[in-house]
Formats: C-alpha cells, sequence, structure tokens
C-alpha cells in the first residue's frame, strides 16, 4: 500500500471536500478522485459516500482514518531514526506546556539546552489540551495536570504543586503566616474564567467545602493575573512557583493555604509507541531533573 495514497485520503477525511483536499495537497482534484478510487479498490468497499456535493466518511473510512494515522506516525519515525543515525546529534523537539509554566518557568530551561545541544530545534506550544495534542501526533513531549492512567502514553509523575494566595504588598492581607478559602468569600480575587484547569482546581476544593468563589476580573493569562495583583485590583490563587520564578516582583507575596489546598500534580508525557529520538530523550532528562528539583525546593 503507498502510504501517499494515505495522505491523500487523510486530507479527504479532514476536509470532507475533494477540491479543498487537492488544493492543500497541491494536485488535481482528477488525480485525487483517482487516487482514492485505486485505494478504495485495494480495499474492496468505499471509503467516502458521495451524496451530491456532500462527502461523508463510511464505516471503512473511519477504520481507515485510525490506522492510517498510525501508519504514517511509523513511516515518519522510521524517517527519523534513520536521519538520526545518519545526522547525530541534531532533530526536532516539539513540546506542549500549560501556559503558565511556560511563560514562568520553562524559559531558563530552555537557555541551557539549547546551549548545551545547540543543533537541536526545540518548538515549545502554550496549550492546556495537553494529552489531546500528545494522543494526536501534534507534540512530541507534554507536561500537564496528571490524569488517568492511559494505555497509550508513557506518564512519568514530576511531583505536586500546592497552590498559595498571592497578594500586593501593601494588601491588608499581607502579613498573613496563612489562610484558609473559606475567608477568600468576601476578597477581591482575579482568577482564571471557568474551565481552565487552575480555576477549576481552585473550584472544585470549593465545592466540596460547600461555598464559591467570586471574581473581580477574570484573565487567561498568568503575567496578567500577576500584573492586576500588582495593580492592587484583588488577589490570585496560583502555585508560588509564579514567584519564585519572578524574584523582581517585590511587591507581591505568596501566603500558604491551609486547610483543603488546591494541588496541581503534573506530568510528562508522550505516546508509548512512538519513536524517541536521542534529542527527545535528551529533552525529556531534562524536564524531569528540572521539575522534580524545581517542585522539591517548594515544598
Amino acid at each position: 500500500m503507498d502510504t501517499r495514497n494515505i495522505q491523500y485520503f487523510m486530507a479527504v477525511f479532514e476536509h470532507l471536500h475533494f477540491t479543498k483536499a487537492a488544493e492543500e495537497l497541491g494536485i488535481s482534484q482528477p488525480t485525487l478522485s483517482q487516487q482514492i478510487r485505486i485505494l478504495e479498490a485495494e480495499f474492496g468497499t468505499p471509503l467516502f459516500d458521495r451524496i451530491g456535493k456532500k462527502v461523508v466518511a463510511t464505516e471503512a473510512g473511519k477504520l481507515l482514518r485510525q490506522y492510517g494515522t498510525k501508519m504514517l506516525q511509523a513511516e515518519l519515525d522510521a524517517k527519523n531514526a534513520i536521519k538520526e543515525l545518519l545526522s547525530g546529534e541534531r532533530g526536532t523537539v516539539r513540546l506542549a506546556v500549560l501556559p503558565s509554566d511556560l511563560d514562568f518557568q520553562l524559559v531558563p530551561l530552555f537557555v541551557q539546552f539549547k546551549s548545551k545541544y545547540p543543533g537541536i530545534q526545540l518548538q515549545a506550544f502554550s496549550t492546556i489540551y495537553i494529552q489531546e495534542e500528545v494522543l494526536n501526533h501534534k507534540v512530541d513531549i507534554g507536561i500537564g495536570l496528571q490524569g488517568p492512567a492511559d494505555k497509550r502514553l508513557i506518564q512519568i509523575p514530576l511531583g505536586c504543586e500546592p497552590y498559595h494566595l498571592i497578594v500586593h504588598s501593601a494588601s491588608e492581607l499581607s502579613n498573613r503566616k496563612e489562610i484558609t478559602l473559606q475567608e477568600l468569600q468576601h476578597h477581591s480575587l482575579v482568577m482564571y474564567p471557568k474551565g481552565y484547569l487552575g480555576r477549576d482546581l481552585v473550584d472544585e476544593v470549593c465545592r466540596n467545602e460547600g461555598f464559591e468563589l467570586t471574581t473581580v476580573m477574570e484573565t487567561d493569562s498568568a503575567t496578567s493575573l500577576l500584573q492586576l495583583v500588582s495593580a492592587g485590583v484583588g488577589a490570585a490563587i496560583q502555585p508560588k512557583g509564579l514567584l519564585r520564578q519572578n524574584p523582581e516582583r517585590p511587591d507581591l507575596v505568596a501566603i500558604p493555604i491551609t486547610g483543603p489546598i488546591p494541588v496541581r500534580h503534573l506530568e510528562l508525557m508522550y505516546c508509548a509507541d512512538r519513536f524517541i529520538s536521542s534529542s527527545q530523550q535528551q529533552l525529556t532528562n531534562w524536564l524531569i531533573d528540572f521539575f522534580k528539583k524545581g517542585l522539591a525546593t517548594k515544598k
């Protein structure tokens, strides 16, 4: 089976439109249609139903999409493995991380890594959909919140990090040695919008205790949250690591939360059936060491 035809099939499956798929592939629409017919003849069954101008994948087409993804990935892995064998310490690593970790934790590590491995190209992406990006082969490695065991993934625990209340040094709360979430019901808070991982962690703890926190302002950027706290708009509930990586922010104070505490458990993940290049392995080792050392210093 020609994997080129699998690529053609995947393009049609994604667009469900032969003309758009042909434009993306850089071939003519009749050529694409012919190649799909060849593939359908090889399988002995239609892969798409053509109802007027509408294209719908058949059950056979849906199955081929599932296995076709693995076939194309296996071909890419083989090419990468041979390329790595011939070129030595070179390669590209795609990394997905949570936005706050990319903004506040990992840039110093990236600088060190680039200095030691100048031939390796690192591509870092900010997203809250870590597991999906890894499983869909959009990235090679992901660092996100620990989830249920998945046999499709290698999941390596990196440690846990309790949340703190971050306030301005001029706040009436700044001298507190500790504080409970219940006490924050009547204080101005700036937080992520509902549905974001950090917000959901806090909301779940509060919900289990029978109350809900309200906000005066919401933003999806950790940098913006710290700026709002610095401006005196409100306090934020965030990992203390945000301040550890921002020593130039003496105007902000982190207060430990007692009682039920929001805690984020981090893990590194990559697909179990993927070829792991030496460049990916090097970065994986660095990330594991970086997070485990960093989280250990916060306890």
